[in-house]
């Protein structure tokens, strides 16, 4: 009897998993390159198109509802409505004589100002004690910055005469919104692209690698600030928003798409076929893109939480340039890689092309051993050096910068250094950041003529007071209304602090017992008081940015001892850069360069802006380093052979990316606006302090002396915790 035959065992076939969305991205994007590119120019296109459609507007104009001098001010409008028009000084000096020695050239002067168009008033001029300078007031029935640059051409025909006659001409006051050039980035564009270009020569040693990572960054970075310009037809932006979102923009876009070839050139080198080679380099270098961006984009937007609407905006600008950027590295450049290929090498400027590293024996990894052999030495040589930078930082003072930093020459610095080294009434430091003293008689208990004569006799003799206007009332007789000069120019200490006193006790005690109470308004007390509240949001700001970053870096690297480490590092990156920043500008070190002709204090949200910035761009260069010793570590589960591995493979990159970006940043320092140089000298300091000593001094020893408790995660919280890694 034959028995049947057994049933056939078969064994399971292996399931390939799936590949990652980035992966599958990362290979459409390469097999139909012309596509995605194409697709990109019309973005590009359709961008600017909206951009021009929409009339984007950009404005400085700080708003702080409920403040004291937005009180003050509120007050004055509603009494008289004509006191907040807009307008400002134009100023006539002459060097030998008087300005009334060409008294015919000066009134036809004045009544061609009279006739301009938006001109509603022009008050009689205002003359020094010697004769020598004078200035009108000229007021206009609209916003100066709304009448556009091409005014100035009809105020310079219509000072013709006093030029003509050898007398000066300078416009001060909110004139400024008129005759100061609209900043113009292309010169410092094409620098900085120039730089970036011969770094990624040296770098790829191929043309074709190098000019990859310069034509995707540019056609994100002009998708982003097209976006910009659309959004700025709903929201309106700082003035220096645009060249922000450009500086960061190019920066990171350069940066990002470096990491993305240099993965892509190494598996090619190591056989991959291009495309395969394009979607695991998107897999795998696209992770550490989606976080570095994503760092950077929280710090940005954590700015809202300020409550100051121009900060917040000016972070949501950069954060479109990031965000635009991050997108065309995850599909661009992949497409762009698709499109060369193995084609990647020609054009050589190297004979043997190099991508993460050439050997185990290479610069890189010798290093890396010799930090492994004496970690203490690096960790305190790294720590003293920072130190060092950051010395400046404990003297650092907030202010405004204003007309008296212009460049010298410009009719802007002229009217001012003009109306504050002359003397008599109208005249002196003070009188180009002087204050207007709101008095609301609504509650008064006594006549506003004895107001009158307390606020006279209480402020005049407040140490740091040059004069005091006598009140007037307003029309309606609601308000009482004065001028408080200083003693010392807007951007001095001594008026800061005159504010203080004026605000604390001085205004105060002038009206005790009168019922009445007073606000001190005008351009300067609003920017002391946007100070003050800058000032006291900050810690706001590092608390979110401090904990959001954290909280994002231990979900990605499952550590809670890299991310605490990670952002002590960048807090030390923060305050060197700071302190270099006092140095240069407040210490007067810079004088002479980057166009200084004297020392400024600090924009009052520089700090802000930087912080945020800098705690971003700064983690961009510590994930990209972690990430590849979380691979290695993963692979070995041995920590002083993944630390090395990841200097080693991510020393030449992080390097090339960190010149590029200083390049990108310095090249911004040229910028008329002292502003714009502050931020882009504070970010270049930042990245190299960053590239070199964080990342190939302080986080390498701080890892190689830790040993295995860096990857320490309690196994309780490791199960909470979302899957995200790179």
């Amino acid at each position: 009897m034959s028995l049947p035959p057994a049933p056939l065992s078969l064994a399971p076939l292996p399931v390939t998993p799936r590949p990652s969305a980035l992966h599958r991205t990362g290979t459409f994007c390469a097999r139909r390159p012309v596509w995605v590119i194409t697709a990109w120019l019309l973005v590009l296109a359709a961008a600017f198109a909206g951009r021009h459609a929409v009339g984007a507007t950009f404005g400085d104009e700080v708003s702080l509802p409920g403040s004291g001098t937005a009180i003050g001010a509120g007050l004055l409008e509603k009494s008289d409505p004509t006191a907040g028009a807009a307008g400002g000084k134009v100023v006539f000096h002459t060097d030998s004589g008087t300005v009334s020695d060409h008294a015919a050239a000066l009134e036809a002067t004045l009544r061609r100002l009279t006739r301009l168009p938006r001109v509603t008033a022009v008050a009689a001029p205002v003359t020094s004690t010697d004769g020598a300078t004078a200035y009108t007031a000229v007021s206009f029935d609209r916003k100066l910055k709304s009448l556009g640059h091409g005014y100035t051409e009809r105020l310079d025909e219509a000072t013709a005469p006093a030029r003509d006659a050898g007398i000066g001409v300078g416009y001060g006051g909110d004139l400024h919104d008129i005759v100061r050039a609209p900043a113009d980035d292309a010169a410092a564009e094409a620098t900085g692209v120039g730089a970036a270009l011969i770094v990624l020569l040296l770098a790829f040693g191929s043309v074709a690698a190098a000019l990859m990572p310069l034509l995707t960054a540019l056609i994100s970075v002009g998708v982003g600030l097209g976006v910009v310009g659309i959004v700025a037809g709903t929201l309106t932006f700082a003035t220096s928003a645009p060249t922000l979102a450009t500086m960061i923009g190019l920066g990171v876009g350069i940066d990002y798409a470096l990491f993305l070839i240099t993965r892509f050139r190494q598996y090619v080198i190591d056989g991959d076929d291009p495309r395969t080679a394009v979607g695991r380099t998107t897999a795998v270098s696209g992770k550490a893109v989606l976080v570095a961006a994503g760092t950077v984009a929280v710090a940005l937007l954590s700015l809202y939480a300020c409550g100051l609407t121009m900060i917040g905006r000016l972070g949501l600008a950069a954060t479109v340039a990031v965000v635009v950027t991050a997108a065309a590295a995850l599909t661009l450049v992949p497409a762009a890689m698709g499109l060369v290929g193995s084609r990647v090498d020609v054009l050589r400027v190297r004979r043997t092309p190099v991508a993460e590293s050439s050997g185990d024996h290479d610069g890189w990894h010798r290093y890396a051993r010799l930090v492994a052999r004496h970690p203490w030495r690096f960790l305190s040589a790294g720590l003293a050096l920072v130190a060092l930078c950051a010395i400046p930082l404990f003297s650092m003072r907030l202010g405004h910068i204003d007309d008296g930093a212009d460049p010298v020459g410009s009719t802007t610095r002229d009217a001012y250094d003009w109306t504050a080294h002359a003397d008599g009434p109208g005249f002196g430091p003070g009188v180009n950041g002087s204050f207007t003293l709101v008095v609301d008689l609504a509650h008064a208990t006594v006549s506003s003529d004895r107001i009158a004569d307390r606020v006279t006799d209480g402020l005049s003799g407040t140490d740091g007071v040059a004069r005091v206007a006598p009140p007037r009332p307003s029309p309606d007789g609601k308000v009482l209304v004065t001028t408080v000069v200083p003693a010392t120019g807007p951007q001095s200490a001594g008026t800061a602090a005159l504010f203080d006193t004026l605000t604390g006790t001085a205004v105060p005690a002038a009206l005790e017992g009168t019922g009445a109470t007073g606000y001190l308004t005008g351009s300067t007390a609003g920017h002391l008081e946007f100070r003050d509240t800058v000032t006291e949001r900050l810690p706001l700001i590092i608390g979110i940015v401090l904990v959001s970053a954290f909280l994002l870096l231990t979900v990605v690297f499952r550590s809670l001892v890299i991310p605490l480490k990670a952002v002590a590092l960048n807090l030390l990156t923060t305050g060197a850069s700071y302190g270099v920043l006092v140095a240069v500008f407040q210490w007067g070190w810079g004088d002479g360069l980057l166009g200084l002709s004297e020392s400024v204090p600090i924009e009052s949200y520089v700090p802000m802006m930087m912080f945020a910035i800098v705690f971003g761009l700064s983690m961009d260069y510590e994930i990209f380093l972690l990430s590849r010793i979380a691979e290695e570590w993963h692979a070995t589960q041995d920590n002083e052979r993944s630390v090395g591995t990841g200097l080693a493979l991510t020393g030449r990159v992080i390097t090339c990316a960190a010149f590029i970006m200083t390049a990108v940043f310095l090249s911004f320092t040229g910028s008329p606006a002292v502003v714009v140089k502050m931020l882009a000298l504070g970010l270049a300091v930042s990245v190299v302090l960053d590239a070199t000593v964080i990342r190939l001094v302080l986080m390498p020893s701080l890892m190689f002396l830790m040993g295995r408790a860096n990857w320490w995660l309690p196994g309780w919280l490791d199960r909470r915790l979302p899957r995200a890694t790179v």
